[in-house]
């Protein structure tokens, strides 16, 4: 997994002008333990989506622009207009803005952490992605990135559903959530710096 705000709630609305709320962060002395693939690898985005159960949930602005390409919109996308922390092109960024998804939500999230923010958005959005016909929501950092957001939504997601992010000058790695990788991200989670009972609230985990 590559290295790794605050909102109000409301689609399209900017988030609130104040700190985002820091629930976990990532220490140093743990970075390498995310440079590991949570699932394999693919580069064709046809085959991943051949063996990905549902709901999708893709993080990164690159794997949610060729999840599109190939004419499937995740459930959940989180995203952050950079790749190698530099910005996406404007192709990517319009494909991803059309409205391509239900809802779209902002939130701040500083590198390496994750915030009461974004992590009340993942739930919402699952919950919305779960419900009766289900829909669909673009998380959008606006400020900071949304590399650790996979961990989150391995946690909390449903049994078979599918967590997509890219793994630098690979490709992009299908996670499968079943009771192993619940467990695995949760023992990651537990050791970061921060309140993880805060992180089960916000999460309803």
């Amino acid at each position: 997994m590559a290295d790794a705000g605050d909102a109000n709630g409301a689609d399209d609305d900017s988030p609130d002008p104040g700190q985002p709320r820091v629930v976990l962060s990532l220490p140093d002395s743990m970075r390498h333990e995310l440079k590991d693939p949570l699932g394999p690898i693919y580069t064709d985005a046809d085959e991943l989506l051949g063996r990905s159960g549902s709901p999708l949930i893709a993080v990164g602005d690159i794997v949610t622009y060729h999840l599109l390409l190939g004419h499937t919109r995740p459930a959940i996308a989180l995203v952050d207009g950079k790749t190698k922390r530099e910005a996406v092109t404007a192709e990517v960024r319009d494909a991803i803005d059309t409205g391509a998804f239900d809802h779209h939500v902002r939130v701040r999230n500083p590198a390496a952490t994750l915030t009461v923010g974004l992590l009340e958005e993942l739930r919402a959005a699952l919950d919305r992605a779960t419900a009766g016909e289900g829909q669909s929501t673009v998380i959008e950092v606006v400020e900071g990135e949304e590399d650790l957001a996979a961990l989150p939504a391995l946690a909390v997601a449903p049994d078979d559903a599918g967590v997509v992010y890219g793994q630098p000058d690979e490709g992009m790695v299908l996670a499968t959530v079943d009771d192993e990788a619940r467990a695995g991200v949760w023992d990651l989670l537990e050791r970061m710096d921060g309140d993880i009972e805060q992180v089960r609230d916000l999460l309803g985990a």
